[in-house]
């Protein structure tokens, strides 16, 4: 492990009542220890966990639309708002890894066509935009997260089959013994990575939670274990 934790500087906040402050999970933020080679961050769509990967990013040295720290491209609207305000620790502080946005991993590949000489080698040995987009996240991932690093994944189920998302639970494994992986998802496939320290940003507190407590978990669970039903509770509305 790299990065052993990340503090609030809550000095230099502004505001409570302002992005991104106004977050419970990121206004209560204290000194938040990683504690496993491998993190999660779960929890609803704007609780604040996309957003603190990404300020660890940028004060890791990445480009924060994505890339590592040699990777320098304009992208609009590329920084991070929370970023000032928070204080990494780390032993041994490392600059190698990657910050793996899904959202714009189309400006990345934009980024690689232009500047890479080396007939793509470290992306599977063709364009990434001459790849479906779940080839190009796998190839990223065998290719590039090569070397030990630190490595920041923010939704990357999005393009992943559920075949797909086992074989990056495969390439973690490979690479955990040398390698940091913090990763913000959805997936309770990947949630499964056994011995995973779990941190869930819904509530009031960022808290660390087990497996089968997470809201991913447990609707999927349910869902497959009881389809008809929960589908006619459902679409009852629509029926009426």
């Amino acid at each position: 492990m790299y990065l052993k934790s990340v503090e609030l500087l809550r000095d230099k906040i502004p505001s409570t009542v302002d992005y991104p402050f106004h977050l419970p999970a990121i206004r209560s933020l204290g000194k938040l220890h990683f504690t496993h080679k491998v993190t999660f961050f779960v929890g609803e769509n704007g609780s604040g966990k996309s957003t603190l990967l990404e300020a660890l990013a940028y004060q890791s040295g990445f480009h924060t639309a994505g890339g590592g720290r040699h990777n320098n491209y304009q992208v609009h609207a590329s920084g991070s708002a929370l970023a000032s305000y928070i204080r990494l620790g780390w032993m041994p502080k490392i600059t190698n890894g990657f910050f793996l946005r899904a959202e714009s991993f189309y400006h990345f590949a934009s980024h690689i066509d232009e500047v890479d000489g080396g007939g793509f080698s470290r992306y599977g040995g063709r364009s990434l935009h001459q790849q479906s987009h779940g080839e190009s996240f796998l190839n990223l991932f065998l290719h590039r997260f090569n070397e030990k690093g630190i490595y920041l994944l923010d939704e990357p189920e999005a393009a992943l089959s559920p075949t797909r998302q086992l074989s990056l639970l495969r390439i973690i494994r490979d690479l955990s013994g040398h390698s940091q992986f913090i990763i913000a998802t959805h997936s309770p496939i990947l949630l499964g990575y056994p011995g995973a320290q779990i941190l869930s940003f819904d509530g009031s507190t960022i808290r660390e939670i087990a497996y089968e407590e997470t809201e991913h978990y447990y609707v999927t669970r349910q869902f497959l274990t009881n389809r008809e039903p929960m589908l006619e509770e459902l679409f009852l509305d629509e029926e009426d």
